[in-house]
């Protein structure tokens, strides 16, 4: 293939990092079955950090059924970043894809991805995440308050509406080969690397799109327990980002930690102080009023009852959660000047 046909007809290499996700793998694979592209340039590589479940005979399990060729790859565990970087290695496409173990995929996913760099010229893209009719309640509520605007919505790239920097997400990104052998592979942060990864794509000069219609379908964390940790990383993480590259904090990133240093604040305060009391219920009373509006559109939108109830737990798990991490790797990285802080590290791999 010459160069002009690599860069209209590429050939993507679809790399997925995994860690002990036998199950979420078969769910992933299952919905590749149906995926509706051209067989002969599509490959399907699972980048194994060295899984101790059945992850490899799940993946053998499905060699025939795909109509392109899957291929796995293990090392020695050493996180999701090493893992991309060794699929980036091993992969013969012109153009490599990344998403996550615990996503599904439509079956026009890559058409709207290849048509869509094909029409830009593109080198890199970011796509979004949504979910699927048969996902449990608590996992509708968590997409909504990932994906509403009064959380992160305005983060994750929604359509003329972004607040702050796109950073396309490893959840559903790409880039070229030229590109990646222009700026390396993923960095060693244990989280946030993706970020870090997309701000050197972006500061390289490629041209970086977002892809609307280039949707995955985002299982993310089955229970609050482990949705708080994983948003508390993603606080810790800014923090982390923040001391390589300031340029990686803007100021709307900080919003949840003063919003959860402010109730701190409030709730401490008013014990003393009536006038702060004061303050403070009212503050509560619009913070309920938004939730329970939030519910209801929420109602509507799943077609669900529970969400009334689930959305108002899940939005401040998620803000509470980001902005304690955020607040503590502030004060262990910028106050103390300590090294790079991780959050929660057990049984905790995306």
């Amino acid at each position: 293939m010459n160069n002009t046909e690599s860069y209209l007809y590429p050939k993507y290499s679809i790399i997925v990092p995994s860690y002990n996700r036998q199950d979420e793998i078969a769910e992933l694979l299952q919905s590749f079955i149906y995926l509706d592209f051209d067989s002969r340039r599509v490959e399907l590589i699972i980048a194994d950090d060295g899984s101790k479940d059945n992850t490899k005979q799940i993946v053998e399990s499905f060699r025939n059924q795909l109509p392109f060729p899957l291929h796995f790859y293990t090392q020695p565990n050493q996180g999701p970043g090493a893992a991309r970087n060794m699929g980036m290695e091993k992969a013969s496409g012109d153009f490599f894809i990344f998403i996550d173990s615990d996503c599904t995929v439509p079956p026009d996913w890559l058409t709207h991805i290849d048509r869509q760099l094909s029409q830009q010229r593109a080198e890199a893209f970011g796509g979004r995440d949504s979910f699927r009719a048969d996902f449990p309640d608590l996992l509708k509520a968590i997409n909504y308050s990932m994906t509403s605007f009064i959380t992160t919505g305005g983060l994750r790239g929604r359509k003329g509406k972004k607040l702050a920097t796109f950073y396309p997400r490893s959840f559903n990104m790409g880039l070229s080969r030229a590109l990646y052998q222009k700026v390396g592979g993923f960095g060693s942060l244990r989280h946030g690397q993706d970020i870090e990864y997309s701000h050197r794509l972006l500061k390289s000069g490629a041209r970086v799109i977002y892809i609307d219609e280039a949707i995955v379908y985002h299982k993310r964390r089955t229970h609050l327990k482990k949705f708080f940790r994983q948003v508390f990383n993603w606080g810790v993480a800014r923090i982390n980002l923040y001391r390589i590259d300031p340029d990686m904090l803007e100021p709307l990133h900080a919003a949840p930690a003063l919003a959860t240093l402010g109730l701190i604040a409030f709730a401490v305060g008013s014990i003393f102080f009536t006038g702060l009391w004061v303050i403070f219920r009212w503050l509560l009373a619009v913070a309920v009023f938004i939730l329970i509006l939030s519910g209801l559109h929420a109602v509507l939108k799943y077609r669900s009852a529970r969400m009334l109830y689930l959305v108002p737990m899940v939005m401040p798990t998620q803000i509470i959660g980001y902005g304690l991490g955020f607040l503590t790797a502030f004060f262990y990285r910028i106050i103390l000047g300590q090294p790079e802080f991780t959050g929660f590290k057990k049984k905790y791999y995306h």
